[in-house]
């Protein structure tokens, strides 16, 4: 059956929508565009007429689908090589959807897309829909085939889960530019001293290469252990720069809101490095550097262009 316009219409209404929930909950931009396609797909070949409720038909598909995707997810991550991390997305992508409350802005974080990996597929599901964006448990409970009381238990269990002390910074446009110059100034200055002072002394430092790019396979954990071994990796060499494919500029950038640093090569993105800021110091580094990942962000940094790299980094 084919759409008519307003069907149509009413699918792309809700796209930016229904990204942003795929995103949350899957921690994959390539995986939320494909499960929203998926959607789109069942829209057209679904009996239309005895839709009575659009979006939540809508809604209820592609979190199905998204379940199943963990489902299968958590089986390809357990034979991941090195450390898992989420895809990056930067500052103003639709994918990330509503950013008008704390909740809103906290749950799209790399940090708590992170941290939501410890989740069962239902208790992300619940707290995605409802933290992120708004629903009362009785809709989750119609989108899940749950009770209501048992949506706000898991919805509990959840948040206990996901529980942290430590608040992040709010960042914008210009105090990420000032973390990520600070940063940069402590990393090519070829001492550990600098970084120290900028990190906590319980941070945490992953690298995500994903096979495909050399990167350290376990974490990094302290403010001595990340210095050293980000003054290894922001030592020039001319076997880094055969590796990377030229000389890479380093430029600042907001990305799942938190200050980053983006390393360019032309016209490709080679590695994002993500700094999660709290009033302390900074709490996490996370270095993406694995290429199956590095496409939407590489696309959307092309289009908000041109852009002055702030330094060069060998």
């Amino acid at each position: 059956m084919s759409l008519r316009m307003y069907e149509a219409d009413l699918f792309e209404g809700s796209r930016g929508r229904l990204e942003a929930i795929a995103y949350r909950m899957l921690g994959s931009a390539g995986d939320a565009e494909d499960a929203v396609q998926e959607t789109y797909l069942r829209w057209h070949a679904a009996d239309r007429e005895r839709i009575e409720t659009p979006e939540a038909w809508l809604t209820k598909v592609l979190t199905n689908l998204c379940l199943n995707q963990l489902t299968s997810a958590r089986v390809r991550r357990e034979t991941y090589v090195g450390q898992w991390l989420p895809e990056p997305v930067l500052a103003g992508d639709r994918m990330l959807g509503p950013a008008d409350t704390a909740e809103q802005r906290e749950s799209v974080s790399l940090a708590m897309l992170t941290l939501m990996e410890r989740l069962s597929p239902n208790e992300r599901a619940v707290y995605v829909l409802r933290e992120a964006f708004g629903y009362a448990h009785r809709e989750i409970a119609e989108i899940l085939d749950l009770t209501e009381s048992n949506c706000q238990q898991i919805h509990r269990r959840a948040k206990q889960h996901l529980a942290t002390d430590r608040a992040r910074t709010e960042i914008d446009t210009i105090a990420a530019r000032k973390v990520v110059e600070e940063f940069l100034a402590a990393a090519l200055s070829g001492d550990t001293e600098p970084l120290i002072r900028l990190l906590t002394d319980d941070a945490v430092g992953v690298a995500d290469g994903g096979a495909k790019v050399p990167a350290r396979r376990s974490p990094v954990i302290g403010a001595l252990g990340i210095a050293r071994y980000l003054r290894g990796l922001f030592r020039p060499s001319a076997h880094k720069r055969t590796l990377v494919g030229g000389d890479p500029e380093l430029h600042a950038a907001v990305v799942n809101g938190a200050p980053a640093v983006l390393v360019s090569v032309g016209e490709r993105i080679a590695g994002v490095i993500c700094l999660d800021a709290t009033s302390d110091g900074v709490v996490a580094v996370r270095l993406q550097v694995n290429p199956d990942k590095l496409g939407r962000i590489a696309r959307q940094w092309a289009a908000s262009g041109p852009h002055q790299p702030l330094r060069e980094m060998w």
